[in-house]
């Protein structure tokens, strides 16, 4: 490493330099720089520079922006980061609100739902998930908080149960387990509005909504009475998933909510013995369709039995004790994609309008 006296050239100082260098960095979060505005000081210590970052959205990039300013600047680099989601409250005082969709069940919507929550929170932000399958609510099973009630502190709202860092509300909460509920669809859109509206959710940056799968009275009332910030597909590669994927995605259009972008879940297979990717359920099914609608596909999800066991375990697949989070793919696969739903979220709510974002598969 050289000192820094033989880093900063042409008359500029070593702050000038690091701002220009933030400014020209890119990656899939990052579609237009670091702004100069986010930066909260620079400093040089010890032959080296320490930047302090305020980031508007959930990310964690400390590592490759580390690597790139150390590389740039041939001297040691030391980032100090913290995470303050910018925007006003559009609900009570939640910042952004995403429902997760699918046009129909067993394409792994919950799971991602609840695994894309791990990864914001894992990234800074502040997360609640709102169970809203109502006829099959997935999270105290995905949570492991079966049987657990909900307490009250002033006889009118109720508080969220809390795992892993998250707030979670869910009608599986308030009746029997083994009890199906059989309400028609306006009632089960009430239930729906008051778990909402009558939970204390407290300050969040991200509330998740669980969807229930279709297209029916659930959906439209979360569409047209609550102020969400956009929808997220999840399908499978397979044809008949896709085909319903494309009706959930016109019935987000028809009540024009933006769609932030499509997960492809189950998206193929690699074979533990010969590391072979095997397409299961068919191949770039998931990309064609994000295609035709002018959307990101997010991530693509490999069928892999580690996210069975976290979800059977109750565990945050982002801490599971059988893999550190910097040594499991799948983790990764949730962590990159929290990262590109926050960073769209903060370049559309911003009005960066001609920001174009570029999703990379590995």
């Amino acid at each position: 490493m050289f000192g820094l006296e033989k880093l900063f050239t042409r008359g500029k100082s070593s702050k000038q330099r690091v701002i220009e260098l933030l400014s020209r960095y890119r990656s899939t979060a990052f579609p237009v720089g670091i702004e100069a505005n986010w930066v909260t000081s620079i400093e040089e210590k010890d032959g080296g520079v320490v930047v302090s970052i305020n980031f508007p959205f959930a990310v964690d990039c400390n590592s490759p922006l580390q690597t790139y300013l150390q590389k740039e600047l041939a001297c040691n680099v030391e980032i100090n980061s913290q995470v303050i989601v910018v925007g006003k409250p559009a609900f009570k005082s939640i910042k952004h609100i995403i429902l997760v969709a699918s046009g129909k069940g067993g394409v792994g919507k919950s799971t991602t739902a609840l695994n894309l929550a791990y990864g914001l929170a894992s990234q800074g932000g502040k997360v609640g998930i709102l169970d809203a399958d109502i006829y099959g609510p997935s999270m105290p099973s995905l949570l492991g908080l079966e049987n657990q009630k909900p307490n009250t502190t002033d006889n009118k709202t109720l508080e969220p149960l809390q795992k892993n860092g998250i707030k979670v509300m869910s009608i599986g909460f308030l009746v029997d387990q083994n009890d199906a509920t059989v309400w028609r669809g306006p009632m089960a859109s009430q239930a729906l509005t008051q778990l909402l509206n009558e939970t204390n959710w407290g300050e969040l940056d991200y509330l998740i909504v669980d969807m229930p799968p279709g297209t029916g009275d659930i959906q439209l009332t979360m569409t047209q009475k609550v102020p969400a910030t956009g929808a997220i597909v999840v399908t499978t590669p397979q044809t008949l998933a896709l085909a319903d994927a494309q009706k959930g995605i016109a019935m987000f259009e028809k009540v024009q909510l933006p769609l932030l972008g499509l997960v492809e879940n189950m998206s193929f297979f690699n074979c533990e013995h010969c590391g072979e990717r095997n397409y299961v359920f068919g191949q770039d099914g998931g990309a064609k369709l994000a295609s035709r609608y002018g959307a990101p596909l997010l991530a693509e999800i490999p069928l892999n039995s580690e996210i069975r066991r976290c979800s059977e375990k109750a565990q945050n697949i982002l801490s599971y004790e059988e893999n550190a989070p910097s040594e499991s793919a799948m983790a990764q696969h949730y962590v990159a994609c929290s990262q590109l739903v926050a960073s769209m979220i903060y370049y559309q709510s911003n009005h960066h309008s001609s920001v174009e974002i570029v999703v990379t598969q590995d």
